[in-house]
């Protein structure tokens, strides 16, 4: 897997959820043999051994069941150990969602309908803030608890927390929580990661708008997941092949901004190639 990569043109890699425990060594003996960067640490990493198939949100610290909450924490403070012997500075975090709620489907249902904006959507995006509000709060004060333990974890290993922005509404923080969460968190092991294509598709619900709200968050990115988004909610294409106005969004980023693409696995080769030159072309 690495192997590949590394044929592509590239010297540095995030190392992902999706690594099982049996691959981890191999991991380790081929980063001792190549000696490429690990520029970040998605979470959780290398997967946990009870669970069969990738999946980031399968404990989440928005979780009702405190013994979820407390395997997150444990599999993230792991997580986090690793990223420092791997000299990774960042890891990225999901902290999870409000999974009692059934806010994004429906929105998305609509916009794919062709009804973005209309009186019905309208309606019903009122309904799935209002409802939000309602029980936001402790869900939010849930992972603010349990994320300040792996914060201070990760100062103590030389690690930061990038705090990534998902897809759906019912994920703790919102767009529009995010910059008091952050203030809550208080610590400076910790910052905000930017993934395009979950803003992108935010905006494509009616939710967000994807300048105002990278241009509130930048003082706080450290980095950001790069893939493109075709209409309204194809993801994970490479960049420059769907509808993100990257031109106007990438001048937003700080100088010393990390950059993954994070592109869907079946993308061709030839294509992950393609876009990683026209990006470093455009925006050199």
């Amino acid at each position: 897997m690495i192997e590949e990569i590394l044929a592509l043109g590239f010297d540095s890699l995030e190392l992902s959820h999706g690594i099982r425990p049996s691959q981890f060594e191999g991991v380790l003996q081929i980063r001792e043999k190549r000696k490429f960067q690990v520029s970040s640490v998605h979470n959780f990493m290398p997967m946990p051994v009870e669970v069969q198939t990738d999946s980031p949100d399968c404990y989440e610290f928005t979780s009702d069941r405190a013994t979820d909450r407390e395997r997150a924490l444990k599999l993230t403070l792991a997580t986090i150990d690793w990223a420092a012997k791997l000299e990774a500075p960042f890891v990225v975090v999901h902290t999870g969602r409000m999974r009692s709620l059934n806010l994004s489907e429906p929105l998305r249902a609509m916009v794919e309908q062709g009804k973005l904006h209309s009186r019905e959507h309208v309606r019903q995006k009122l309904a799935a803030v209002q409802t939000r509000e309602k029980v936001a709060e402790a869900y939010t004060t849930r992972v603010l608890e349990t994320l300040r333990e792996a914060a201070e974890h990760a100062g103590k290993r030389g690690v930061k927390l990038g705090i990534e922005n998902r897809e759906h509404y019912e994920a703790i923080p919102s767009e529009r929580e995010f910059p008091d969460f952050l203030k809550r968190l208080d610590s400076t092991n910790a910052g905000y990661w930017h993934d395009f294509g979950h803003a992108q598709i935010k905006e494509n619900l009616g939710l967000i708008d994807h300048r105002e709200h990278l241009a509130t968050m930048a003082p706080r990115l450290l980095g950001c997941h790069i893939h493109d988004t075709r209409w309204p909610f194809r993801d994970h294409c490479p960049p420059f092949t769907g509808e993100t106005r990257f031109d106007e969004l990438v001048p937003l980023l700080p100088k010393k901004c990390t950059m993954v693409l994070e592109m869907s696995p079946r993308t061709e080769a030839a294509d992950i190639v393609q876009a990683a030159e026209a990006w470093a072309k455009r925006f050199k």
